[in-house]
């Protein structure tokens, strides 16, 4: 395992612990150090615990672990809701001069840093910077050097004028010089820094950096955790290409928005989240029978209703695989890594316009709110390729005509593909409706029409089975007896939790698909395994249904739907056991 360092802040929401995990997750990644961030936090604006947690290290981390080394406590609950992490070699600081933080306990050995944060950010000038008074101490207790913090200091508050920086800067050396001054004590760790350049970022900026490299130039939206971070990142970049971001009243409005873009010849988007994604159903069928290419983005949270916002849920897929009256084609993408959110998102767009069919993106929250860093060539932008598929112009449409010179806009292509004309090509002029048409798009019940044009929708997929490669992702051992699927954010947290079971002498053949509908045929894969083992974060293991449905043949499943993702070891060790059961009862089964 990599030799990591794991920090967390805890407080109430509205204590500006997100913000304090933003700043020293930059100071790390901007040290050259690899960084991978969690956060826990209530769906309320005030109130209620919440936490942000990050592990780093100078190699590669995937996924968080059950194990805290720095815990900065800004309320007793911090110190209990992360008891089962700390170990011996722990350090809790916390400001013992706060009435509420005088009978704290810190337990399994660790040791206490009683730092008043509250009295040095005051000296410094004020008591809202007394979270970066525990930073300042921080890199004392992990000798980081304090000037990596300033540069991120200086990039959260720079626009808030040079005296609020400063101050900030000096609140960090008062927590810092604190700790040297107070505490004779020598700390276990030693944040080594290199001169590495990596890029940091969530799964809703990859979407929404994926979505220009794409040439996206319309989205519209409507605020919802957790896929609002899409829209603002979108926001005043996608204008420097000549793109626009409408924020819409409703879910309804956003979609039927993007539609009319799409209709225009614009590559167009929308994003939402488990709620929004119901109500957009309905238009969603006109999407796809209007042969409309628009990109859905969903960012799943756990539901049903309202759910928990802030929660982490793998719910929607069945959603994504079969919502909507009637048959509708579709496609359903959904990356598993941070970096995969920018090349799905760009392919989802290929997708969408070289067949004339909608593409859900299906991402979660654990990836949406997860910072990590990358080298920058991760997203080289002369590796994107944009294909806008059967787009015809005044060169070509004559081909496309019929008889009366009518351009046929649902023309059954052998491949299921019909020709398209952008708005203000030279008789390209057609109409397209939602109710079942000709190949003019006018409304038909023609009971030959319609069960021609029904099959040449649905050939749109069968051709992309062809042409494309839905293909998986493989790690371990392809000769295991094991073999362990997942999909979206659960690959990292497997990764590396296969390195726990190497250690325990386990061996695994891991396989994460980025592919839902269409999705590769994995029954070969699970007939040549002793133990087949489905991960997912949902209650009914609605991924394990699909693939039993595909190879006919029964999987073991690891659900998890407490709002938390998957931990690297508790994963690993959720497989051990699973393990364990199935070869039990194999046994069983053959006496």
């Amino acid at each position: 395992m990599p030799d990591d360092l794991n920090w967390a802040i805890g407080g109430e929401a509205g204590d500006g612990i997100d913000s304090t995990g933003k700043i020293f997750a930059q100071a790390l990644s901007r040290a050259g150090r690899h960084v991978f961030t969690s956060k826990d936090f209530a769906s309320r604006i005030r109130g209620g615990y919440t936490a942000s947690k990050i592990r780093t290290s100078v190699d590669r981390v995937e996924s968080v672990v059950d194990r805290l080394d720095i815990l900065i406590a800004l309320t007793e609950r911090t110190v209990h809701e992360n008891e089962d992490e700390l170990h011996e070699d722990s350090v809790v600081i916390y400001d013992g001069e706060r009435s509420t933080m005088q009978d704290v306990e810190v337990p399994h050995g660790a040791t206490a840093l009683e730092v008043p944060l509250k009295r040095l950010a005051e000296d410094a000038g004020g008591a809202i910077m007394l979270n970066v008074v525990a930073l300042g101490a921080a890199c004392e207790v992990t000798n980081f050097p304090i000037e990596n913090l300033d540069e991120s200091l200086q990039k959260r508050f720079g626009d808030k004028g040079e005296a609020i920086v400063e101050n900030n800067k000096q609140a960090a050396r008062k927590g810092q010089e604190y700790v040297r001054e107070e505490y004779d004590h020598e700390f276990p760790y030693d944040v080594e820094t290199t001169d590495e350049d990596y890029v940091l970022l969530n799964g809703d900026e990859a979407i929404g950096m994926g979505a220009i490299a794409a040439g996206c130039r319309f989205y519209a939206g409507y605020p919802i955790t957790p896929a609002t971070d899409v829209m603002e990142y979108l926001t005043g970049r996608i204008d420097q290409f000549g793109g626009k971001v409408v924020q819409a009243e409703d879910e309804l409005s956003a979609i039927n928005m993007a539609l009319g873009a799409a209709r225009a010849g614009a590559r167009s988007m929308t994003a939402t989240s488990g709620p929004g994604i119901d109500l957009m159903t309905e238009t969603f069928g006109l999407v796809a029978t209007s042969e409309t290419p628009l990109v859905i983005c969903d960012v799943m949270r756990s539901g049903p209703s309202t759910g928990m916002p802030t929660k982490q849920e793998q719910g929607d897929l069945n959603m994504t695989l079969y919502g909507g009256h009637g048959e509708i084609p579709r496609f359903v993408v959904a990356p598993t890594t941070i970096s995969e959110c920018f090349w799905k998102t760009i392919e989802a767009f290929n997708l969408a316009e070289k067949y004339q069919t909608p593409v859900f993106l299906v991402s979660d929250l654990a990836m949406a709110v997860t910072e990590q860093t990358f080298s920058p060539d991760t997203f080289d932008m002369d590796e994107v390729e944009i294909d806008r598929g059967k787009v015809v112009d005044e060169n070509d449409i004559d081909a496309w005509l019929d008889e009366k010179g009518r351009f046929q806009a649902h023309f059954p292509a052998a491949d299921g593909v019909s020709p398209r004309a952008f708005p203000g090509t030279t008789d390209g002029a057609h109409m397209t409706t939602g109710l079942e048409h000709d190949e003019l798009g006018r409304r038909t019940e023609d009971t030959e029409v319609r069960v021609e044009q029904v099959d040449k929708r649905n050939r749109k997929v069968e051709t992309a089975k062809e042409q494309e490669e839905f293909d998986y992702r493989e790690f371990g051992d392809p000769e295991a007896d094991t073999l362990v699927i997942s999909w979206g954010s659960n690959e990292g947290a497997m990764r590396e939790g296969m390195e726990f079971l190497d250690q325990e002498g386990i061996d695994v053949r891991f396989i994460s698909v980025p592919y839902i509908f269409p999705r590769p045929d994995l029954t070969e894969e699970v007939q040549a395994a002793e133990t087949t083992i489905v991960v997912e974060c949902n209650a009914t293991g609605q991924f394990a249904d699909v693939i039993e449905h595909d190879v006919l043949q029964r999987v073991e499943r690891i659900n998890k739907y407490t709002g938390v993702r998957f931990d690297a070891d508790e994963l690993a060790a959720e497989v051990k056991a699973t393990i364990a059961d199935a070869t039990s009862t194999q046994e069983v089964q053959a006496e």
